[in-house]
């Protein structure tokens, strides 16, 4: 009896042996798991393999619910290629190949094994981006293939495991009869990799494209087309943009690349947005001159155009405030030992507190900055949107209340030297019922390009709500000298500084200035009042100082 048992058990073993042997194609499912808790919420991954092509792929895919963009992974084992499949648009998709990824993985065998799925798996080992990576693979099905492409070519990977924590295991193995439709690779349009991964990357998000390598300079040959404004003898420039619907939650970004196109000292620069939702706006000024703009006046003597929040006009609504380097490209050939200068300064922000101002607008993007130069700055602008998954429409409150940087510099307006006085700037603004947790966005810069200048000076600001203090800082940079490369007409000094090194009021040749974003609770519904306090220098000679302050009040439904 033992012995037909045995002969019995002999003879199912070499059946099944054989038939994974033979088998033309499998079905593998695969789950993921996080420090032993498996993720729950994420769509199965799935490998369909024959004898000469892999396919991973997503259970979404397969039953056509994928968002897109999506991509699958096909790798060929007679070429040893490696080709990703992407569908960008509903009518757009792309092929990548790479011939070399599959020979350049690298491996340490191990002698270790275990049963996964009642298969026997071998262990070996690599290393990506510092991330070590177990892979646990099987040659008892007779086919290759894996939930990534890592050690594809050991045969079939039933199990990953990165740095001991991250884990891919197969949860479920089913030997098809047919090789299935879906192992075919698409006739489409064939990239290299780079290309295949820019195209990829970029169909992820919507990306605005506002100015492009425009000339921002000092001269009455400037005009306007029938795309682009150009104000103040071409030191600003603005176009009308289209905005689509953004849901709450997305990420927005502004990013500016500058480089130099003829003036060597580093400026003061803006992106803006135009409200035009009261009865005037700077949009006016701009066409009709700064002295059309409302006055502001703290009692000094003098009339401060346009700066700030009235009944009838809102002031900019600043998205970046950022500063010029040194003549960066064009005045490149100014070499110093042992420094390679950048080609171009590259200034990125978030904004994406503005959604309510952007979402399905269209609106007024500017871009400003100040030079007396002919050549003056080359200067490209995008916007770029990054979907979130808040759909609920919470209709955050955003009210500009003051911008005192003098955009319309090279037209007229003043500087803003109103902080020589105890009043400051000074204003009152309503909140409207149902809001709640406001926040003050406060961007800030002081300027004086002197010894005494307030550039140079640590000056503390202080914003005072309805007559109470709320928030005090002294702005300071003391990392200037972290973009020397940026500098290349920088000023030297016999001491061994450069002009670029020194520490300033908020600011750095060459980087951006980050708002501040300041709690100030449950305001009640009706008129409030607000105060910015800075000692300002005061002037010596022809030389003053000036602070660019910028505010907008931001509120929770």
């Amino acid at each position: 009896m033992k012995k037909t048992l045995f002969a019995l058990f002999i003879f199912c073993t070499t059946t099944m042996s054989f038939a994974q042997k033979t088998a033309k194609a499998i079905k593998v499912t695969y789950q993921r798991s996080y420090n032993g808790k498996i993720s729950e919420n994420q769509d199965a991954l799935l490998l369909f393999a024959s004898k000469d092509l892999s396919l991973v792929t997503s259970d979404k895919i397969t039953q056509q619910k994928a968002d897109l963009p999506f991509e699958q992974t096909f790798v060929d084992f007679n070429s040893k290629t490696i080709l990703q499949w992407a569908q960008l648009k509903a009518n757009k998709s792309i092929l990548g190949q790479d011939s070399e990824a599959l020979g350049k993985q690298k491996f340490e065998f191990s002698n270790e094994t275990k049963k996964i799925l009642n298969y026997t798996c071998k262990k070996v080992t690599t290393s990506v981006n510092s991330n070590k990576i177990e892979i646990w693979y099987t040659n008892e099905l007779g086919l290759k293939g894996g939930p990534s492409i890592l050690g594809q070519d050991l045969g079939l990977v039933l199990e990953t495991n990165r740095n001991g924590n991250s884990i891919v295991s197969a949860s479920k193995i089913e030997i098809l009869k047919t090789v299935p439709a879906i192992l075919k690779i698409p006739a489409v349009q064939t990239v290299d990799q780079l290309t295949y991964k820019d195209l990829l990357w970029k169909s992820r998000f919507t990306n605005i494209s506002v100015f492009e390598k425009e000339q921002i300079n000092f001269s009455s040959d400037s005009k306007s087309n029938d795309s682009i404004l150009r104000f103040a003898s071409g030191t600003i420039i603005v176009r009308k943009v289209k905005f689509p619907e953004i849901k709450n939650g997305s990420a927005i970004f502004v990013d500016v690349t500058q480089q130099s196109n003829g003036d060597a000292y580093d400026r003061t620069g803006s992106v803006f947005m135009i409200p035009m939702d009261k009865k005037s706006s700077f949009l006016d000024g701009l066409k009709n001159g700064a002295k059309t703009l409302p006055v502001y006046e703290n009692g000094n003597g003098k009339k401060y155009q346009g700066v700030t929040a009235t009944d009838e006009y809102a002031p900019l609504l600043e998205l970046m405030r950022f500063f010029t380097p040194f003549g960066v490209k064009h005045f490149n050939y100014l070499q110093l030992k042992n420094k390679v200068w950048q080609d171009s300064v590259f200034y990125r922000q978030d904004i994406s507190l503005l959604q309510p101002k952007l979402s399905n607008q269209e609106v007024y993007i500017g871009m400003f900055i100040g030079n007396y130069d002919a050549g003056g700055h080359k200067a490209s602008l995008n916007i770029s949107i990054h979907e979130g998954e808040d759909n609920n429409e919470k209709g955050d409150f955003i009210l500009p209340l003051f911008n005192t940087l003098n955009v319309m510099e090279m037209a007229g307006q003043d500087y803003a030297t109103m902080f020589d006085n105890e009043k400051g700037l000074e204003m009152t603004f309503e909140v409207p019922q149902g809001y709640k947790n406001f926040k003050l966005s406060y961007t800030t810069t002081g300027h004086g390009g002197w010894e005494n200048g307030d550039e140079f000076l640590q000056k503390k600001n202080s914003i005072f709500i309805d007559g109470k203090e709320v928030f005090a800082f002294t702005p300071w940079r003391t990392d200037c000298g972290s973009y020397r490369l940026s500098n290349p007409a920088s000023g030297n000094f016999g001491n061994g500084l450069s002009s670029s090194d020194l520490s300033r009021s908020n600011w750095c040749p060459g980087t951006t200035t980050n708002p501040n974003l300041i709690d100030l609770g449950n305001l009640s519904p009706g008129k409030h009042t607000i105060r910015v306090s800075i000692p300002m220098g005061k002037p010596e000679g022809t030389s003053s100082s000036a602070w660019n302050v910028s505010g907008f009040l931001v509120g929770e439904r």
